[in-house]
């Protein structure tokens, strides 16, 4: 078993990496420009929405109050009238991308954490890399990929872009893993 406090470096390189990987995969690739493609009226919608004052949040329309309305035939009928809608309404402001970037730094080092935790718990000091490699790999793809599967399975995001998101995870994934690896304490290459 190794302590959390032993494995304070990797913990730290591995966030920084990732970091740098992120802002490269989606400053320079690329290839995340698809995934919100603009409405082919956008103008008229934006002047049709924007009397009814929206507050920023996580809305559904139509949305049912319970379950037994949802079986009704007034709200099937507003299913099949539509539109059918689940989005997030922002504050109307230019925003920096300081904060979400701090807080995606933040969340780096939490998936980081964990895979420390489990492989810590899981191998000893001189371990071979790639016994490192898999339990910190596993772990920090894990807390990188699997749950952005519930946005396509519940809310219906495309499916593309939920894959290249967990495409992202596994390299991410890769880098801590290859990380861990080479500065565990005690392991042989």
């Amino acid at each position: 078993m190794v302590p959390l406090t032993e494995l304070w470096l990797p913990i730290l390189l591995s966030a920084v990496i990732v970091f740098v990987a992120s802002s490269l995969i989606h400053m320079v690739l690329g290839w995340h420009k698809s995934e919100y493609p603009a409405l082919a009226e956008e103008a008229r919608f934006r002047d049709a929405v924007a009397p009814l004052a929206i507050p920023p949040g996580d809305y559904m329309v139509p949305r049912a109050q319970s379950m037994k309305e949802y079986g009704t035939a007034e709200f099937k009928e507003k299913l099949t009238r539509g539109p059918v809608v689940i989005m997030t309404v922002l504050r109307n402001e230019q925003t920096g991308m300081g904060r979400a970037l701090g807080m995606w730094f933040v969340y780096s080092l939490i998936v980081s954490v964990f895979a420390a935790y489990v492989a810590g718990r899981a191998l000893g000091d001189g371990v071979r890399y790639l016994e490192v490699f898999r339990f910190a790999g596993a772990t920090a793809f894990a807390g990188y990929s699997l749950a952005l599967l519930q946005n396509s399975i519940w809310y219906h995001r495309a499916w593309s872009t939920t894959i290249k998101a967990m495409v992202d995870g596994l390299i991410y994934a890769l880098l801590t893993a290859g990380v861990f690896g080479w500065l565990w304490p005690g392991a042989t290459h």
